[in-house]
Parts: structure tokens; sequence; C-alpha cells
């Protein structure tokens, strides 16, 4: 198994405190943007967004004039989140109040049939009721029956919440992306969409620009979020490899003293070795011997191998038995205070099993550990599946994500789709540590500055001056910069191939030609200033911390192991005497702020001893060192094995690859005396001579051409 990620946190605990009116950080943040019509909400998983949409939703019926609150989930199991809900009791006006019969996720309205939800749908809109709560799916169906009864005039005045938004897109054939187009081009209805990862498992966008740039924007990142916890503070994402069946290699990556959410492969996929129960079985099997079931939750109880008894939860089976589980697993153990009984609650059970379910909106706070079985094409989902893991509980100090992929063997069919899977698994771990990072922002430095080259305000924004960056020079580049990069990040990570991270690829391909080729097909009409600037600014994000991370395996040993943040046994975060999580090593001389954790720690050590400038910037391939880092686990053969299938894949030169490369060649011809060498060992050199020799024909081509 090999960790990509492990950061960790100081723990301050902000992120749970709240201000006068009942508000944690988040919430209060986008209560201040309440009066704005549209309102667009990034946060992560336990942030407390469904609350954040209580606090705005009552300013909007009770002070800004507004008829009604729609409120939109993608399944019923999130209709729990907007309940009736006391908030009087810590300080705000009034408190959230839905009726049971419109709290359609609830009454057992959205378990009828179509007809059922749009009846229902339809009598809340010509009701006197203020508030209803539906899934996406109904609200498309009843907007369109409302619409030809009554015309899109009905929903003016109403105030429309979309909850986890990146089901949205600005796809022609997403009628969701359709509908909310409409209502944001008449203009008379108020819109509040929510979301805990901006981008999508595909690479349409989610709004179209033009849409986009009517909306508020609210952010509140991974980083802060887990800064301000209190319990947990170290973070990890790591991928195993098995061959044949995913069963064979669960033993390795599937550790029963955490608590555990594990996600089979989707049915129909590669990964998937038989009939979804007997896979649980098989899964059942292995954590030991199956003794009952549990009478009350209708729990799997599994003896192990020591004498442990396991309480697990079987979501796959869709038997009448599920609902029993899923409620018994939405039953929150209290004691005689009326509070959560923490050591029962946790106790309740051990390992969760599912399939297609369990990932947004499931809320469980004791799991430790999120199993994933197969790859997934959807980054969205890798994140959402983090989330059920990242929630603050007592005696939790580490979460842990592993992605447990098959290895692209001589057996399977279709190598080439085998090896891009697993590079596209490798990748996301680079936008999983964009999320997990502070927010870098980046300044263009000049010689004799006087700013600090690496400034930290304290609150999860990292300031770094590069020298050579082009700022963006308008205010669309600005806000694309501001705004976009996670969602940008996510592209390029999908977009990965074997030719990005092949070793005789110039790392200009990837930083210049890659991301240049991915935002001119992202916006419109960017000049070539705006062009380059956001792409120099996705650049840094993607390779700053590559580059810290080369520069402390050259030798500052001083900095430690780039990715410590607990140990590995116990699962403790390491401290150090006098502040707890903060990375060892500091400089006396050094006056920022201790770095709260160890991807910030190293990238400060690099900033102290490294210039840097957007050179040095496009030197390097981040999806390279991925490549690099995971195969690290992969035995002689199989290493071997992928190299030759890279080779053998390997794309044909364009003239984009070739033109970029026509700058390294000139530099080679100059240093070296000689042109690059087609027979050469080196990997580069020989690319090199291959793009030399295509430009070469390219131009006799063009002068026969002019010729004739």
């Amino acid at each position: 198994m090999v960790e990509m990620v492990n950061v960790r946190y100081n723990g301050t605990g902000q992120s749970k405190a709240t201000n006068a009116l009942g508000q944690r950080p988040m919430q209060a943040r986008a209560y201040a943007a309440r009066s704005a019509q549209f309102i667009l909400l990034k946060a992560p998983p336990a942030a407390g967004k469904s609350r954040a949409l209580m606090f705005v939703a009552l300013d909007k019926l009770n002070h800004q004039g507004l008829a009604k609150t729609l409120v939109c989930v993608p399944e019923t199991s999130i209709g729990g989140s907007f309940r009736s809900t006391d908030l009087k009791s810590y300080g705000f006006d009034a408190d959230w109040q839905v009726e049971d019969r419109w709290n359609l996720c609830l009454s057992g309205t959205e378990d009828g049939s179509t007809a059922q939800k749009v009846k229902a749908f339809s009598e809340f809109m010509q009701s006197d009721a203020r508030v209803l709560v539906c899934t996406h799916a109904t609200f498309r169906f009843g907007f369109e029956a409302v619409e030809r009864a009554h015309g899109i005039a009905a929903f003016d005045n109403v105030f429309l919440a979309i909850d986890e938004f990146h089901h949205v897109s600005a796809a022609d054939n997403n009628r969701l992306g359709e509908i909310l187009r409409q209502i944001v081009a008449r203009g008379q209805c108020h819109v509040m969409a929510m979301t805990g990862s901006y981008f999508r498992g595909d690479t349409v966008p989610v709004l179209r620009p033009e849409d986009e740039a009517r909306f508020k924007t609210i952010t509140y990142s991974y980083y802060e979020q887990l800064e301000g916890y209190e319990y947990l503070k170290a973070l990890g994402v790591n991928y195993s490899f098995y061959r044949g069946q995913y069963i064979n290699g669960l033993p390795d990556v599937l550790d029963t003293t955490l608590k555990t959410i594990i996600h089979i492969p989707h049915r129909g996929s590669a990964e998937a070795f038989g009939e979804k129960n007997d896979e649980v079985g098989r899964i059942l099997d292995l954590i030991g011997e199956h003794i009952g079931v549990e009478e009350v939750t209708g729990f799997d109880l599994i003896r192990t191998a020591d004498g442990r008894v396991l309480k697990v939860a079987d979501l796959v089976d869709d038997g009448p038995e599920r609902e029993g589980v899923k409620a018994a697993l939405s039953r929150e153990i209290k004691g005689l205070n009326g509070k959560r009984d923490d050591e029962a609650d946790r106790a309740k059970v051990d390992i969760i099993i599912a399939l297609g379910m369990a990932k947004e909106g499931f809320d469980w706070v004791w799991c430790e550990h999120a199993l994933t079985i197969g790859y997934r094409a959807s980054l969205t989902e890798i994140v959402q599946i983090i989330g059920r893991a990242t929630r603050d509980a007592p005696g939790k100090p580490k979460a842990i994500f592993t992605n447990l992929v098959a290895e692209p063997g001589v057996e399977t069919a279709a190598v080439k789709d085998a090896v891009n899977d697993m590079l596209k698994a490798i990748s996301g771990s680079l936008l999983m540590e964009q999320v997990l990072a502070p927010n870098f922002k980046f300044y263009r430095r000049e010689d004799g500055d006087i700013r600090e080259p690496i400034t930290d305000d304290g609150q999860g924004t990292i300031t770094i001056g590069i020298k050579g960056l082009m700022e963006p020079p308008t205010e669309r580049a600005r806000d694309i910069c501001e705004n976009d990069m996670a969602d940008l990040m996510a592209t390029a990570c999908q977009a990965v191939d074997v030719r990005i991270v092949s070793p005789d690829t110039a790392p200009e391909v990837a930083t210049q030609m890659l991301l240049t080729d991915i935002i001119e097909h992202r916006y419109e009409n960017l000049n070539d200033d705006e062009t380059e600037a956001i792409r120099q600014n996705l650049a840094a994000r993607m390779n700053l911390l590559t580059l810290a991370r080369q520069e402390a395996e050259r030798g500052f040993q001083e900095a430690g192991a780039p990715f410590i943040g607990a140990d590995q046994a116990g699962g403790e975060v390491r401290r150090t005497d006098g502040d707890a999580g903060q990375a060892d090593g500091n400089d006396a001389d050094d006056d920022m702020r201790a770095a709260p954790n160890t991807l910030l720690a190293m990238v400060r050590r690099f900033i102290n001893v490294r210039e840097l400038d957007i050179d040095l910037i496009d030197s390097v391939n981040a999806f390279q060192e991925c490549f690099e880092v995971a195969s690290r686990s992969f035995d002689a053969p199989l290493l071997s094995q992928v190299q030759s299938a890279m080779v053998a894949m390997r794309v044909q030169m364009t003239e984009e690859e070739a033109r970029t490369l026509w700058p390294r060649i000139k530099r080679f011809r100059a240093q070296e005396g000689r042109e690059p060498n087609v027979h050469a060992d080196d990997a580069l050199e020989k690319r090199m001579a291959e793009a030399l020799a295509w430009l070469k024909n390219r131009k006799a081509q063009t002068m026969r051409e002019a010729a004739s």
C-alpha cells in the first residue's frame, strides 16, 4: 500500500464554535451574504450547510418578503437534514419549521409514484405553506407540471435551495440545469446552491460562465474545516493494488479495529467478480465467523479470529430488511441528559458495507476508514466518499481513505484502458492534496521586492511571490484564479494519460500544452494573456507541493518525511513539545506562525531556501511524480509490464507537442553542441529527436507546397 497524501492540522476547535446567533463560522459567512439573490455555497461535508440554508431561508421568508422555500436534495435520506430544527434556543430569531406533510422525504411521498409526488408538489405551490423538502427528481417533475398549469411566473418570489449542486450541469441534456437556467434568466426567484465538491464526475461544467457570474460565491475550504476541528487532526489518502479478485487484496487494507465503510464495486465494472450479495458474504467470511443477526438493528454479528464480536451493517442487500438497517444507522443513541452517548453510539456498529449508498449526505461521525474498491471515474464521488470519514468525533485522531484497485495485469483485455484508469486514480491524489491544503494565492515578485516571499493570514490563505509570474490582466481572469482552480485541477486529473506520465514526456507538455488546452476548452473568448495568466496560476498550484517535495528529498532532512502526520501503527497524532500538531525542525529565526500541517511546513521551508520563478514551476510534471510514488509499491514484473504498455501506447507526435518541445530542443543544441539523438538512452532526448524530425519534415512539406 502506498500513502499518497497525509496531512495534519492543529485542531483549534474554531470551526465548531458558534456566534451569538448560534452560527458556526461557515454558517455566519453564508448568512452575511443573505441579501444576494443568487448564492453559491461551497463547503465540505460536516461544515453545516443544511443549517446555513435554514438561516438564509428564514431571513428570505421573514425579512425579504419571499413567499416560499423549496429545498431540493439528491436522495430521500438527505431530506432528514432539513427537518424542523430549534434555532431560537441558540440565539437566532426564529426556528426552522417544516410541516411533516411537506417534507416529502420523510412523509413517505417520495416512496410513491411520480404522479403522487407531482400532486403533492403542486398542492404545496397552491397552499399557504412556506417550506417544502423534496428530491431533485420530484422538483424536476413538479416544476414541469406547475409551469404547464400556471406558467413559470408561479415560481416568482420563491427561494429555491439546491443541495449537492454538482448534480447540475451546463449540458443541454441536464434537465435540472435547464430549469435552473430558466429561473436565473427570468430573475424573479432567489437561489441558493450548496455543494461539497464543485466539480462533476465528467468534464461538463456545473454552470455556464454567464450564469455563474450572477452568483455570489461563498467558499469554506476543507483546510479551514479540518484545521478548526477539536479531535480529528490527520487525514491520509492511500492506494493499494490487488491481483485477481479484489477479495485477495482486502486483508492488506482492511483493519477491523477501525470504524470502516467499505464501498464495493459498481455492478458491471471489471472489479465486480460475482453477484453482489455473494461478494458481501465473501467479505464477511474474511472478517470472521458469522454468529447471527442483531434483532433490534438487523446488523450481522461477526466473531473475529481474536474473539471480538463486530457489528456489520449490510446496505448492499436490497431486501425488506435494509430499511430497518438504514433506520438503525440513522438513529443516534442518547443518554439520560438527552445528548448523544458517545460511547454507546460509537459501539452501535463497526463496519458498513455499501453499494451506491453511504456517500453524499450520509452521516456516520465515527467513520475512521473509507475503503473504496475499484476505480472511480468520478473524482466528485471520491471526494464525497472521503467526506464520510472527515467528521469530527471524540477518540478519532486520524481518518483514512483507501482506494483498492486492480493491477493492470497481462490478463487484462484492454491494457490501455486499465493503465489509464490506474493513472487517473493515482492522479486523483493531486486533487485531494489541493482540496486539503491551504488556499494558495500568488503575486508577481520583482527584483528588490520588499514583500515577504510567503505570508500566512492565519485564516487558511497563504500568499506566495513568484518571479516572472503573469498576474491576471482582467477581472474575469482574476475571478477564475480565485474560484475555479479546484474544478480546473479536477479536469486536468481526468485528462491524464500515458503520454503525460511517460518518462519521455517533457514537463512542458503537462504544464503548458495540457493546461492551456483545458483552459481554452473550458472558457470561451479568453485572450492569450488571460489564458496564460490562468495557466501559470494553475501550474503553480499544481506543482508547488511537488517542487517542495523534490527539494526535501534532495537533502532537507530536517523537514522530515513530507507526509508524516500520524503514527502509522497507533494512529495517534505526533506532537512536539509546546505545540500540538506542529512540524519539527522549525528555524529559530523564522517568525512566521507555526505551520499547521506538513504540506505547509514543507512549502515554507522550500520558499525559505529557493527563489520561486515561473520557469521553475514549469520545469516539473506533478503527474509523473504521482506515478513514480505509486509505482514504488509495484514489484519488478508489474512495473516492467506497465512501462512496456506505456511505451507501446505512446501517441504519435502532434504539432502542438512538437512546438512545445522546440524551446527545449534549442537549449539542448546550445548546451550539448549537437542535436538530440533518436537512438539515445535518455527517453526525453529521444522524444526531442522525434519532435525535431517531425518539425523538419513539416518544414520541408510546407516549402514543397509553397514551391508548387
